[in-house]
């Protein structure tokens, strides 16, 4: 199905506002001045300004689903070490290619609000869903118990936080090549830490195990 170049225009103008003065701080006319249309455009495709955000991050997250879905497919006759990299890869290029939007979401979903619930109730679950299986399944039995809550949850926090800390990238991303540089450093950093982490996974179980042991022994020595 073909876009709508003017919607999208329009899409756009607000996302680039939304980023830098959040949504409360954007008006109508404001996102109606930076895609050069009339504001009457606006509410004829949108309903408004909260028609517009709804409207923008509905269409973010099933585009990045079905993204996701796809990429999941077609890595299926790869090892699940190869099929989580495929995912990661996936995750972070859509994310950069969506830069301001990524970070506008990110930064609302910090908040506590009936737009947060929403999006937790349909499209946060799903994409859960599809990191948490393709990572368990990646690193297998070689890490156990809490652990491997506790490893997802860091490999969930390096999928976002490029997004929520975006003001320390500023510098180093700038234009469509840089952003192509940044994915391809930022996903191998990743790779990196899974490598170790399911290299070592045994060693660092038992490394675990025995600081818990210490610190029970430094307890009850005191």
């Amino acid at each position: 199905m073909k876009k709508n170049p003017t919607k999208q225009k329009v899409i756009d103008a607000a996302s680039s506002l939304f980023f830098q003065k959040g949504f409360h701080g954007t008006s109508v006319r404001d996102i109606a001045e930076k895609a050069s249309v009339n504001v009457s455009l606006i509410s004829y495709y949108f309903k408004g300004k909260q028609g517009l955000l709804e409207y923008a991050v509905t269409n973010y997250y099933e585009e990045y689903l079905k993204t996701l879905e796809e990429a999941i497919e077609e890595a299926d006759s790869l090892t699940p070490l190869k099929k989580l990299n495929v995912l990661i890869f996936t995750i972070i290029q859509y994310k950069q290619r969506n830069h301001q939007l990524t970070c506008f979401i990110q930064r609302e979903l910090s908040l506590d609000s009936v737009f947060v619930r929403e999006m937790a109730v349909t499209y946060l679950a799903k994409e859960n869903h599809y990191i948490r299986h393709t990572f368990l399944n990646a690193i297998g039995g070689q890490v156990k118990g809490d652990t491997r809550h506790y490893l997802l949850m860091q490999l969930k926090g390096m999928l976002i936080t490029p997004y929520i800390l975006h003001s320390e990238w500023k510098e180093q991303v700038i234009g469509d090549y840089s952003h192509q540089i940044f994915v391809k450093k930022y996903v191998n950093t990743i790779q990196q830490w899974i490598n170790f982490i399911t290299e070592k996974g045994i060693s660092a179980e038992k490394n675990m195990s025995n600081i818990i042991a210490d610190e029970k022994t430094w307890r009850i020595g005191d």
